[in-house]
């Protein structure tokens, strides 16, 4: 891969937080629309696809495989291979992208051939082993490196399979229907903590037929996709960081156009409410399966606290971050355990938080599974390290907002990864 010459962003505090803005689209969206339109009959229309970094990842992914994709006129164009993937000449290359390796591995698995998958330097650490393990039930052989990447698939027909997920994954439970939609039989997948159904609405969204219970999901296999053309809603996860600076504002006004606001991830919104933001919707409609609406958000005068544990930080497994970084300006602080699965995201994301709150003045406890982070605390400009984390180092620049000085971001190119307009929206928003 080409590197990248690190990038250190400055971020001065704001006065306020105040605008209306489109967010570009959800990024666990685009990626499910991105491979089942690679793998679908005819030509996919896809309006309003991420502009971060990892999506693209899955394009390029699919391009590999005989699909076709155009930008055309800012839609993404792809055109399907009809079911039977070719033979890649080069090993896929998913960047930064856990999310295309995992669930992209499910859905080659079904298919003659051998497909190697490799990665950037912080993919390479991330752990494979748990889509392993169910597709190999199903007859695909996955070889990997120490439980990580590079990673090949020798693929083949399956068999189905009923599967109980020993950790809360959307990957995990995605590479399984993915595989699911081509093996012989129905696929059974039971979830314990319910996690984020993208891949559920994406498969009905291209004509798949499935069936959900309390328990989890089942998935008839032989099923063929048709093309869509559909618009991928404003990222949520992106519009955490905004909503999170709205909040340290009291007298901020932020105005969110067509966001995302699938229930399986409104646990953000409700933990921000329950700090105090207050929020409006505005304009709900269903696309495709998914709610989209008009976010109203303002700051209060009161911030409070909160503890997140349990399935809860499961659900709020990318928002953590930027929860963590602005605990110091609540009332109160923020708890956070059963939150071990950030230790193997892009970086380590509880040490990282740790380290770059101390730099920053703040008072933290690190935790094997979390932190404790007090509230009423000041907040000094400092410099921080990204760890070529894209959601460290927008984390940090939201919490430099209340900062009192400047505060160097390092490595703040990694934003590009799931948000590229996240600096100019920070400038834009946050008045002086």
């Amino acid at each position: 891969m080409q590197e990248i010459s690190s990038v250190t962003e400055v971020v001065s505090p704001a006065r306020t937080f105040r605008g209306s803005v489109r967010l570009p689209g959800d990024k666990s969206i685009s990626h499910r629309y991105a491979m089942l339109a690679g793998l679908a009959n005819g030509t996919s229309k896809l309006a309003n696809f991420s502009t971060g970094a990892d999506p693209h990842s899955s394009l390029r992914c699919m391009e590999q495989l005989g699909a076709t994709v155009r930008d055309e006129n800012g839609t993404i164009a792809v055109t399907g291979v009809a079911g039977s993937f070719a033979q890649p000449e080069h090993d896929l290359d998913c960047g930064n992208s856990g999310s295309t390796m995992r669930m992209l591995a499910g859905l080659v698995a079904p298919h003659t051939g051998t497909y190697t998958f490799v990665g950037d330097p912080s993919l390479t650490v991330r752990p494979m082993e748990r889509i392993r393990k169910p597709l190999q039930q199903m007859g695909a052989r996955i070889e990997l490196t120490d439980g990580h990447a590079p990673m090949t698939v020798h693929g083949g027909p399956l068999q189905a399979i009923a599967f109980e997920a020993p950790i809360a994954s959307a990957q995990v439970k995605t590479a399984v229907l993915f595989a699911g939609l081509q093996a012989q039989g129905v696929t059974k997948l039971k979830e314990s903590v319910r996690t984020r159904d993208h891949s559920e609405h994406a498969l009905r969204a291209f004509g798949v037929e499935l069936e959900r219970d309390a328990e989890g999901v089942s998935i008839r296999g032989d099923q063929t996709l048709q093309a869509v053309e559909a618009t991928v809603p404003g990222d949520l996860s992106s519009a955490a960081f905004l909503l999170c600076a709205a909040l340290l504002f009291p007298d901020s006004q932020l105005v969110l156009d067509d966001l995302g606001l699938n229930p399986s991830r409104s646990a953000l919104l409700d933990v921000l409410v329950s700090m105090g933001l207050r929020l409006q919707v505005l304009n709900l409609e269903e696309k495709h399966g998914e709610l989209i609406g008009t976010v109203q958000a303002n700051g209060s005068a009161e911030v409070k606290g909160a503890e997140i544990r349990g399935s809860l930080s499961a659900q709020l497994i990318d928002e953590l971050p930027v929860l963590a970084a602005i605990a110091p300006y609540t009332g109160t602080g923020i708890t956070i355990r059963d939150a071990k699965e950030l230790r193997i995201k892009e970086s380590d994301r509880i040490a990282l938080v740790v380290r770059n709150l101390r730099n920053m003045g703040a008072e933290v406890e690190e935790l094997e599974d979390g932190m404790v982070i007090p509230g009423g605390q000041t907040l000094h400009g400092g410099v921080i390290d990204s760890g070529s984390d894209h959601r460290i180092a927008m984390a940090f620049s939201v919490a430099a907002l209340r900062a009192t000085g400047d505060t160097a971001i390092e490595g703040a190119e990694a934003a590009a990864i799931s948000f590229p307009e996240f600096y100019p929206l920070l400038r834009q928003l946050g008045e002086r």
